[in-house]
């Protein structure tokens, strides 16, 4: 099947003529981008823009080329001493949308995740609470500390599993737990 697609495309390329593509029909990526120049292999080999401090090198310029960038563009191809501060900021800026620590630069989203996840918390405590005081009934009276307390007994009383079990942990003579 990519076989067959691939030979489709190299079929269609090869019947329109090199210089009669326009910029939508000979490669789809410059119809996204736009004029602005593609200077390296890019992240995952698309050409896009991305700051990542993990891939500091975007395969495009951040502008389209104007006049005063291709300019400096032009001078920069000389000595850089020639250049000011502000030409050669104006230059970076052209290629790159921020800097490294411009894009590292907290955020404050944590706050946001924090303040949110406080807030679902405490919708479900609330929702909580109010189940148990309107949908749940009481719990039944085999929860009480003397029921339990009688069930116990009753199950010493009957020497209820006397190997391995609560039986086998009381000492009937004294009527308390072993040591």
């Amino acid at each position: 099947m990519a076989g067959r697609l691939l030979a489709l495309r190299a079929l269609r390329a090869s019947r329109t003529p090199f210089g009669a593509r326009g910029a939508h029909q000979g490669d789809p990526a410059k119809a996204l981008i736009g004029n602005r120049e593609i200077v390296g292999f890019g992240y995952n080999g698309q050409p896009n823009y991305v700051d990542r401090p993990d891939f500091p090198i975007p395969a495009i310029r951040w502008k389209e080329p104007t006049p005063d960038i291709q300019a400096l563009r032009e001078k920069e191809k000389g000595d850089w001493k020639q250049l000011s501060i502000e030409e050669k900021k104006a230059l970076y800026r052209a290629s790159f949308c921020q800097t490294f620590a411009e894009f590292q630069a907290p955020t404050g989203e944590w706050k946001m995740t924090i303040g949110v996840a406080l807030l679902f918390s405490s919708l479900a405590i609330w929702i909580y609470l109010a189940m148990k005081l309107w949908v749940y009934s009481p719990l039944p009276d085999s929860f009480s500390e003397e029921s339990r307390k009688a069930q116990l007994r009753r199950m010493l009383d009957i020497q209820n599993n006397p190997i391995e079990g609560i039986a086998s942990k009381w000492d009937y003579e004294k009527d308390d737990w072993k040591k």
